[in-house]
């Protein structure tokens, strides 16, 4: 199947008002060509590096969008593009943002990356620890930081019991941590190859699928 029946498949399986990120991690720039010829305009990508030598070379209306775990040393690759960056998971990270937006005089999306999967190998935040960062304040010392919602991965297991846990606890963080923002932070990042349509069930608004459209990784494509 092509990637053009397959971005399709992907369309029309979802709600009006969910977001599609075509995650092209690892995947060439002829096949994000071609997800693009079909219509595609955002992808998420999750090394720093390599998103920048792709935004380079691929169309300039394409939004692009950092998923991965950020390092906050990598931050300034793609502070002057990048158009939402779904793993905000420290106040370090975020002051390592803001000075990084401000030097490009950008303001810059983020989602706050939260903790839910039964695995320790998973990044975010835990919840009480953002709800004091929250209550701290500290955001407001950050005029180029705009925080547009949550983002957050389900445990990877085959028990949609489970994975719906997760996907309920992030649409209730959601919903929560909006009282400290306006309605801008409209955003709850949930749901990938394998998960999505129950994640939109749980109230996802923007998905991230990788695998479905590209195929596997190709982890030699550095």
């Amino acid at each position: 199947m092509s990637i053009e029946n397959r971005l399709s498949r992907v369309r029309e399986s979802l709600p009006q008002g969910v977001t599609l990120v075509a995650v092209s991690k690892t995947h060439s720039a002829e096949l994000i060509a071609e997800a693009y010829a079909a219509g595609q305009r955002i992808f998420g990508e999750s090394r720093p590096q390599e998103l920048k030598a792709k935004y380079e070379i691929l169309p300039e209306d394409i939004e692009w969008h950092m998923i991965g775990h950020l390092q906050t040393n990598k931050v300034k690759y793609i502070a002057p593009f990048v158009s939402l960056i779904h793993s905000a998971d420290s106040g370090r990270l975020l002051e390592t943002i803001e000075r990084e937006a401000a030097k490009c005089n950008r303001v810059i999306d983020c989602l706050l990356e939260i903790h839910v999967a039964d695995e320790d190998t998973k990044s975010g935040w835990e919840p009480d620890e953002l709800r004091d960062y929250l209550a701290s304040g500290a955001l407001t010392a950050m005029p180029h930081i705009r925080i547009r919602g949550i983002m957050g991965i389900a445990t990877n297991t085959d028990d949609e019991a489970v994975i719906r846990r997760d996907f309920e606890r992030l649409a209730a963080y959601k919903k929560e941590f909006a009282a400290f923002f306006d309605d801008k932070f409209d955003t709850l990042s949930m749901g990938m190859s394998d998960d999505y349509p129950l994640a939109v069930e749980c109230g996802s608004t923007m998905v991230r699928v990788g695998s479905f459209i590209f195929g596997e990784r190709d982890y030699g494509n550095k």
